[in-house]
């Protein structure tokens, strides 16, 4: 999914929760890298309380800038029953979403789109 070599850190809760939705839309164990079961598979698994603040996990509100276009972008990564884009909420089944669960603030990550490659720099996270 991502160039990005930062390890993705999820707190149990989220993890089991995601982990149990992938498994509903993942048609293999071997899941392609355009996939949360990718990201999922990759994870470093922690107690909630010992995430970083500034980590990226479910109903996070955040603030991103797109390099190539240093447009700054803002919104929450949800479940998909609560993604609107009205109200800039994202699901994590997007590639976008996928892409961002679990990385912090200041770094860099790179995912393909039908459009080509894009990368975005995360400036802030902020946890619900």
């Amino acid at each position: 999914m991502s160039s990005n070599t930062s390890p993705v850190i999820l707190g149990k809760n989220d993890f089991r929760l995601l982990k149990q939705f992938a498994s509903n839309f993942s048609d293999s164990p071997a899941a392609s890298e355009m996939s949360l079961a990718y990201e999922l598979n990759r994870a470093i698994v922690v107690e909630d309380d010992q995430l970083p603040e500034d980590s990226i996990r479910l109903n996070s509100q955040v603030r991103v800038l797109e390099l190539t276009t240093n447009r700054e972008m803002e919104f929450s990564i949800v479940m998909p029953n609560l993604a609107d884009i009205t109200q800039q909420r994202i699901s994590i089944l997007t590639p976008m979403g996928a892409a961002l669960i679990g990385l912090c603030k200041g770094e860099t990550v790179e995912w393909k789109m039908p459009a080509g490659i894009r990368k975005l720099k995360i400036l802030d996270v902020r946890s619900a």
